[in-house]
């Protein structure tokens, strides 16, 4: 089971290395991360989310998969109330608070989750996985995206009024595009998905070289365990798996039953890492992406140590 983790966590570790490596080396100059940003945030990240919106999902999956989904969603309210109360007691400072609300709520479910899934549980639960993987790509990008959007550390406590600027970022702007595309079942030529796929996958590497940027210019030193680190891992690896688990839990009380691998799929995924791309949206927000990019770091390395004890409660 490690080997099966390892093998989804060390490209992720080897590309953040690269970037430390080429920025200490002077190959990648400093303001770099600026361009980086700029790419993935308007080019990139709304050709991806587009793309995975139109690739893999369907109205009718959609439908059958109608109770699980109420069921999850139940499961992501809760965490975001409860993650709020966390972050108030904690006393999380402005420019970290959306980070450590997406740390805790939302995964890193394409490239780590979906791997990891079909290892663990092999293409049966491919569906299943499609259930999470909606959730947390609405979540994302919708109330995820605005939190991080409206924590800039620059802003008075108070926080600013709500603007359409951060409410329809390039990347909800590709999720609202995809919705009509997917109810309408259009068809899209080639030349134009293999165009946005080519873009989509500069997502996740481009990410991780700017964390290992961040990490050069900041030094090793700023991966941390310190309160709020600690306290966003502890959500992201106990609080949402547990909640999620309770939601299932739940649901059966009820009488709604749920097949086994649609529930042991829906708890690992809610243990996955923090996703890549949340330094990415700090540093586009003016939040602390120091921070942002030591629990994207901590939380990947500790999945290793994390998903066999998941595994175990779970059996």
């Amino acid at each position: 089971m490690i080997l099966q983790v390892l093998s989804s966590i060390i490209p992720i570790v080897f590309l953040i290395v690269l970037g430390f490596i080429l920025h200490e080396k002077k190959f990648l100059t400093k303001g770099l991360d600026r361009n980086l940003t700029f790419l993935v945030m308007n080019v990139a990240l709304p050709a991806s989310v587009f793309l995975s919106v139109v690739n893999n999902l369907t109205v009718k999956t959609l439908e059958e998969l109608a109770k699980p989904l109420a069921i999850g969603l139940l499961a992501f309210a809760a965490n975001y109330s409860i993650s709020y109360v966390l972050m108030r007691l904690v006393r999380v400072p402005r420019g970290r608070r959306g980070v450590f609300l997406n740390t805790i709520v939302n995964a890193n479910t394409i490239f780590i989750g979906m791997p990891l899934n079909q290892a663990l549980f092999g293409t049966e639960a491919v569906s299943y996985f499609l259930v999470y993987y909606v959730l947390n790509t609405l979540s994302t990008w919708t109330i995820g995206s605005v939190l991080i959007a409206r924590d800039s550390r620059t802003e008075q406590a108070s926080g600013g009024k709500m603007n359409l600027k951060q409410i329809l970022s390039p990347p909800i702007l590709g999720l609202l595009a995809a919705i009509p595309v997917l109810l309408l079942g259009i068809h899209l030529p080639k030349p134009i998905t293999g165009s946005l796929s080519y873009l989509g996958t500069l997502v996740t590497p481009l990410s991780l070289l700017y964390i290992g940027i961040v990490l050069s210019e900041a030094g090793l030193k700023s991966v941390r365990f310190d309160k709020d680190t600690i306290v966003a891992l502890l959500g992201k690896f106990v609080l949402s798996p547990c909640l999620m688990a309770a939601a299932l839990l739940l649901a059966g009380s009820f009488g709604i039953a749920l097949p086994s691998l649609l529930k042991n799929t829906m708890i690992v995924q809610a243990a996955v890492p923090a996703l890549t791309v949340l330094p990415i949206l700090a540093g586009d927000a003016d939040g602390d992406v120091e921070y942002a990019t030591n629990v994207v770091v901590t939380s990947t390395i500790l999945f290793v140590i994390v998903i066999p004890i998941v595994m175990t409660f779970l059996k």
